[in-house]
């Protein structure tokens, strides 16, 4: 097999002369000799590519083969069918780089599919504005509560729900707690699993800069946006929702046409296979007032010096386009790959698509709440949900792992893990993927407090 090292010999020996060292060793001289011996790496001799690729089946062989429609967990990230074209396009040679070139303009095709993007997240949003360069959910969020802070410089207090996933509130704290002048206060949430109205009116003092909301919640309960965003406003706040489960833009009204000022959300549930964790994509709009205070970056469509129909960067605000002092974020890629699956994607679906799939996604989470509620398992929150909801299960949260183990099938997410007060509550995602055979062994699984599958997996 041929070898792929980068360098020869020879090409070694001539940039050792050049800069005039005896050897590579030379060059980590500096490097105290006791540190380079613990650096050094005890790897095994090469393989050939066949050898290789047996070695990778063996080690893939050692992975839980369960089918993804055994497992009901969603909190933050959603499994959804991904048609084969997305990977098909976003494997062509034209969109091998995640990353916007520094001469943006020399690559319009690049640019186009940016722009299209852009128009797909505020048709989302209902926003007059969006960008590119959100890694994800999470981080998208705290950047638009720096974003709020520019927008209210005097103000210092950022409410925030409690409701809201706690992956994204860590990040939040994570991005303001170098700012001595910041104060993140988390707001309770009520019987219904929506932010507690009565904390929030009392919270909304004059300092308050920004409230955060998520829309559904970390509960998948639905948040009323809509009056949260005019007590809000009322006070002089920015509004910001954050959406983990993208696919609820296909039925619930928009942010913006709520009175949101900030709309951001996790993209991956569009055209984004799970992937153990990532990537994701952070999709972020807001209102055409509030444009020079964005982050990221924002292709623009224009026409050149022959009236063509053409695309540039018409706003970037990296620390590296524009001087330090005037920067608002320093985001430092595009996503771009993962903002073209995510345009790809819904190119497919199409706006009645959309629609169609999140109405089957309501539908099925919907008729396995009801079925669970007939078996005794409550909801645990009577707000409205989208496509995962909260229920009182102690037996199967306080066997949980054994049962996914044991049975093959993951049964929601234990919402105690991250809420005391939830212990014994389990966090149950349906969506289009969970093929009807699974559903009913989930039924059957809390049906018996899992001892029942268990045994009939122990016979098998």
């Amino acid at each position: 097999m041929r070898s792929y090292n980068p360098q020869t010999a020879s090409d070694i020996e001539a940039m050792l002369a050049t800069i005039g060292a005896d050897s590579v060793d030379a060059l980590f001289a500096h490097v105290p000799e006791g540190l380079r011996r613990r650096a050094r790496l005890a790897l095994p001799d090469g393989l050939t590519e066949p050898e290789l690729r047996r070695r990778f089946q063996e080690l893939a062989a050692t992975n839980d083969a369960s089918d993804p429609s055994a497992v009901f967990m969603g909190a933050g990230a959603y499994p959804h069918d991904v048609p084969v074209v997305v990977d098909h396009i976003m494997q062509r040679s034209e969109f091998a780089t995640a990353y916007t070139p520094y001469q943006a303009e020399v690559s319009q095709g690049t640019l186009q599919s940016i722009f299209e993007f852009q128009t797909f997240v505020a048709l989302l949003t209902g926003m007059e504005v969006a960008n590119a360069s959100m890694y994800d959910g999470a981080s998208a969020v705290a950047e638009a509560v720096l974003m709020a802070r520019r927008l209210r410089p005097k103000r210092r207090t950022v409410l925030v729900s409690r409701a809201l996933h706690p992956h994204y509130r860590a990040v939040i704290v994570t991005y303001v707690q170098g700012l001595d002048d910041v104060r993140v206060v988390e707001l309770p949430f009520a019987a219904d699993g929506r932010i507690d109205g009565r904390v929030l009116e009392r919270e909304l003092t004059p300092d308050v800069m920004c409230v955060v909301v998520g829309y559904p919640n970390v509960f998948g309960v639905i948040e009323p946006v809509e009056a949260i965003a005019a007590r809000t406003h009322d006070a002089g706040g920015i509004t910001i929702t954050a959406t983990p489960e993208a696919l609820a833009f296909g039925l619930l009204r928009p942010p913006g046409a709520m009175g949101v000022d900030i709309a951001v959300a996790e993209g991956q549930s569009f055209g984004l296979p799970l992937s153990f964790g990532g990537p994701g994509i952070g999709l972020f709009a807001t209102r055409q007032e509030h444009v020079r205070a964005m982050p990221g970056r924002v292709v623009g469509e224009t026409v050149d010096a022959a009236g063509a129909r053409g695309f540039v960067l018409t706003l970037a605000t990296r620390e590296q386009h524009i001087r330090r002092e005037r920067a608002t974020s320093n985001i430092c890629t595009n996503q771009g790959l993962c903002a073209l699956a995510v345009t790809v994607y819904l190119s497919l679906l199409g706006r009645r698509g959309l629609g169609r799939l999140a109405r089957r996604n309501v539908a099925q989470s919907h008729r396995v709440a009801a079925a669970l509620a007939q078996r005794g398992r409550a909801r645990r929150f009577g707000g409205d949900f989208f496509n995962e909801f909260v229920v009182e299960a102690p037996d199967v949260a306080g066997r949980w792992e054994a049962l996914c183990r044991e049975t093959g099938i993951v049964p929601g997410f234990p919402l105690g893990r991250w809420y005391p007060e939830l212990e014994g509550t389990l966090l149950v995602c349906v969506t289009e993927v969970h093929a009807e055979r699974h559903v009913s062994r989930l039924l059957d699984l809390f049906d018996a407090g899992g001892e029942r599958d268990v045994a009939e997996r122990r016979r098998a």
